[in-house]
């Protein structure tokens, strides 16, 4: 029983951490499924693990003070329910590491009772401030990369029996396949469907577009503004829902240039003014006012890599041009 014990905290570990693989993940299913005993076991297990995550992500990771945060609480967990399963903390704490690097910065919510360990926690909240972009796996292993001023929310049972995540403004998604649980991105404007594939997906609240662009795989969209048909997505095509008229409109698209985003760089084909201001506002955290609105009438094309090249950089490329010019203080600039 020990041993079986043992198996399961294992599953459970490189669930929370790493993902499992195909076989191993219908394993833990079907034990989670087997007992109400069971499903309550894994979700007190998922709650020490996230509540261990939060505290350590409020100051700069220590490995070795996350691993005594976890090993206290999973202490005070156990004692007070007088569990007698033992369990191979060594494993889960060389899990714990894997997750606890990755730098997600989660909000959560909990309280402990004098006898019991109440958690509160619902769902894990994962953002990129302006300025930044966060990178981060989900338990079924599907890679997330957030753009700068974005928010992934995910219920704290992902992964068991749904894979839904919200988001709010931009990811590009790596979903593992799953056949038995399709992946769902959700916006207020759209939602995406799949079962394994590459997309970005993008639909800040400001933005007066969504845009869904699809780089491998298959995608089904449903507009959630407007009774409309479903719409699917290939390889290289691209959908833009207008959220004034609630209208999707499908088109071919040199998908990779949209991605030049996730490996730090800024690509603007032929972008008007206000689009390229929003995408320079969220990456290095300015704020950026038109002094006369003609400009807003004017296209820039131009590729930066936003590691070795600063907003200032850009102002002058765009002055170049010869139909704009710059202001700046501190974090204030205008254009004229």
């Amino acid at each position: 029983m020990e041993e079986r014990n043992s198996h399961i905290d294992e599953l459970i570990a490189a669930f929370l951490s790493k993902g499992l693989s195909k076989e191993a993940r219908e394993e833990l299913d079907a034990w989670i499924a087997s007992s109400e005993a069971n499903r309550r076991y894994f979700m007190q297990q998922q709650e020490i693990w996230f509540s261990a995550v939060q505290e350590e992500e409020r100051t700069r990771y220590d490995a070795d003070r996350a691993f005594e945060t976890f090993r206290k609480r999973v202490a005070a967990s156990t004692a007070q329910k007088q569990s007698k399963k033992v369990i191979d903390w060594k494993t889960i704490y060389k899990y714990a590491a894997a997750v606890l690097v990755v730098g997600l910065i989660s909000f959560f919510s909990y309280r402990q009772g004098e006898s019991n360990l109440q958690n509160a926690l619902t769902q894990v909240e994962v953002e990129a401030p302006l300025g930044a972009q966060t990178r981060l796996r989900l338990p079924d292993g599907t890679l997330v990369v957030l753009n700068a001023g974005s928010r992934l929310v995910y219920p704290q049972d992902f992964g068991v029996d749904n894979r839904e995540v919200e988001l709010s403004g931009e990811g590009y998604f790596e979903v593992e396949r799953n056949e038995k649980l399709p992946f769902h991105v959700q916006t207020p404007s759209l939602s995406v469907r799949v079962l394994g594939t590459k997309f970005n997906f993008r639909d800040y609240p400001n933005d007066e577009e969504a845009v869904v662009s699809l780089l491998e795989g298959k995608v089904v969209l449903d507009n959630r503004l407007r009774a409309e048909a479903e719409m699917i997505l290939l390889p290289n095509e691209q959908v833009t829902l207008d959220k004034a008229e609630g209208h999707m409109k499908k088109e071919t698209k040199e998908v990779k240039n949209v991605l030049e985003w996730t490996s730090g760089k800024l690509f603007f084909d032929e972008l008007p003014l206000p689009e390229v201001v929003k995408i320079l506002e969220r990456s290095y955290d300015v704020h950026i006012t038109f002094a006369t609105d003609s400009l807003r009438e004017f296209r820039f094309y131009g590729s930066f890599g936003r590691g070795e090249q600063g907003i200032k950089d850009i102002l002058e490329a765009l002055e170049k041009t010869g139909k704009v010019r710059y202001k700046q203080k501190d974090r204030e600039i205008t254009l004229y």
